[in-house]
Parts: C-alpha cells; structure tokens; sequence
C-alpha cells in the first residue's frame, strides 16, 4: 500500500511522521509545500495552494491512500485571503478527490469545529447543520463538500483545538507567554475540547486499519464523516489553568502566572470564534470500536514529552 502525507511539516503531519504509524502500513510517501521535512530530510514538494499541480504529483506516486494533513489554518488572516484559503482548503481538496476517485485511492481529509456556528449547548453530531462564521470555516466546509462530491472513498474527520508539543498553538504560547508575566487574561465563553495531535493520529490508524479489515464490501460502511476529538470539554481559560498547573507540578516552568477569565468581547479577532465547539464523538468510538480519553490525558501526555525534550 503507497500512503501519501500531505502537510508533512504541520502540526499533525509531523506528528504522524514521528508515530511512524503509516511507515509501517506501507510505503510512505510525505510532502510538503517546499519540498523539505522540518528535520531538513528531502520530501516531495507540494503546494495546495497551486490545485492544478497535484494530478502530475499524483500520477507519478500512485498513491492507494491521500493523508491530507496540510491546511490553510491562520483564522483570522483567511478574513484578508478568503480566495486563498478556499484554494488550499477547498478547490485542492476537491482535486484530490477527483483523482482518487479515478484511480481508485482513498482520502483522509481532516475539518474543522469552525463548519458550525458555536450557537449550540450541547455536543454537535456529526449531521448537525453547518453554518460557519468566517472565512476559514468557509473555506473547510468547501472542502468537505468538494471532497463528497467528488466521489472518492473517503474520511473527513472534523477535529478542533488542536495542540502539540511543536508548531504554533495554544499550548506552546501559554508556557512562553505564562513564564514572562505575572498574569494571563484567557477568554472563559469558548467552550471545547482540547485535542492533542497524538490522539488525532492514534484515530485515524485505527481507522484506517479498520478500513483496511473490513474489506471492499463493508469499507464503504465505515467512509463519511465523523468527529475525531478528545472527550470532555473546558473553556480556553480551563486549559490554560490546566496547563499551567501541569507545568509547574512538572519544573517545566517556576510559577504559574495568574490567569484572569475574560470575555470574547473583551479580546476581539478579525474572525468570529464559535462560543460551543464541542463535537459528539461517539460516533467515531462506536464505529472504529476506539475509546477516546478525555482531553486531560492528552495534556498530560504533551506535558511529559515537553519535559522529555528539556531533560
């Protein structure tokens, strides 16, 4: 089986890649848009943000399954570069479903709790209207759309309040921030829940090797949407509380700063944020027969890898 990952320096590509997860259930083929892995490995080049170039690429790798872990992801800037984003998050996605499904591949496409309005109190299902407040969440749902009708087997798995050890996110610009002040004002009326990439990527193997099992007759059983997202739930203020109380308990950093509750309207964005960004994900345990653990675990866990790396 050849396995193509896109987006290989993001957050979630490199974690796939530090899994070694699909290395191990093919031949494993990564790209990134300037044709270097974030270790300085040579990759292949890929630029969703040029649609009409992915069929060459594709054509020469013959890839049995498309791991689409690269996105337009900079929320607020899309409301500046809407056509951008819905190149890279919408008419790529689209392009590669069209080649999968002439050529008989699979997809795994990865969404966003942004394709909902945040107006719900209880955990969206998976069919729940869709209904996004700004031009990233725009831009995903064309992706979504685009990759349904091309026709290709597929996943697309809507996560949200993504972290990692590495790259750029909530939880790396709390330590650092956390450690130069003596206190923190973090939005509390932004509920959801906090999902490591490792836990994304455990998901999606397991999927896929339930994919895999279930042999051409049931796949499509198993194909569509579902909600890969940590259980549970807490407010932007909750996990920086959470965070920090992890990371003094561990020496990561000397104190914890105080962390005051503020309103979204108290720090206004470009972009509208959804205020209820809980996904319902029982769907996807039901369906993969994979538990996923509260959203603490997985703290725990970039927790102790940080402090692995600064031992």
């Amino acid at each position: 089986m050849k396995i193509l990952l896109l987006g290989a320096n993001g957050q979630l590509g490199r974690s796939f890649v530090e899994n070694g997860g699909l290395a191990a259930r093919g031949e494993l083929f990564a790209a990134s848009r300037d044709g270097q892995r974030y270790d300085g490995a040579a990759i292949e080049t890929v630029d969703l943000a040029a649609p009409d170039t992915l069929p060459a690429l594709l054509d020469r790798l013959r890839p049995d399954v498309i791991v689409n872990a690269a996105a337009y992801t900079a929320v607020d800037r899309a409301e500046q570069e809407e056509a951008l984003a819905t190149r890279v998050n919408g008419e790529a996605v689209g392009m590669l479903g069209q080649w999968a499904a002439a050529h008989d591949a699979w997809v795994i496409h990865y969404s966003t709790d942004y394709v909902f309005d945040g107006a719900a109190s209880a955990p969206y299902p998976v069919d729940a209207p869709t209904a996004p407040l700004g031009a990233y969440g725009r831009s995903k749902l064309a992706g979504e759309q685009a990759l349904r009708d091309s026709g290709a087997a597929h996943f697309i798995f809507r996560t949200a309040w993504v972290y990692a050890p590495h790259g750029q996110n909530f939880l790396r610009t709390m330590l650092r921030v956390g450690a130069e002040r003596e206190e923190l004002r973090v939005v509390a009326d932004q509920v959801g829940a906090p999902t490591s990439t490792a836990l994304i990527v455990a998901g999606t193997l397991a999927a896929l090797d339930a994919w895999q099992a279930a042999g051409i007759t049931r796949r499509h059983l198993l194909a569509g949407t579902h909600h890969l997202v940590a259980d549970g739930h807490t407010s932007w203020h909750g996990f920086a509380s959470a965070i920090f109380a992890g990371a003094v308990g561990r020496g990561l950093i000397a104190r914890a700063p105080r962390v005051a509750a503020i309103a979204t309207a108290d720090y206004p964005t470009p972009a509208k944020r959804p205020a209820w960004s809980v996904l319902d994900n029982s769907g996807f345990q039901q369906c993969f027969g994979y538990a996923l653990p509260g959203w603490q675990s997985g703290l725990r866990d970039v927790l102790d890898m940080l402090l692995h790396q600064h031992t």
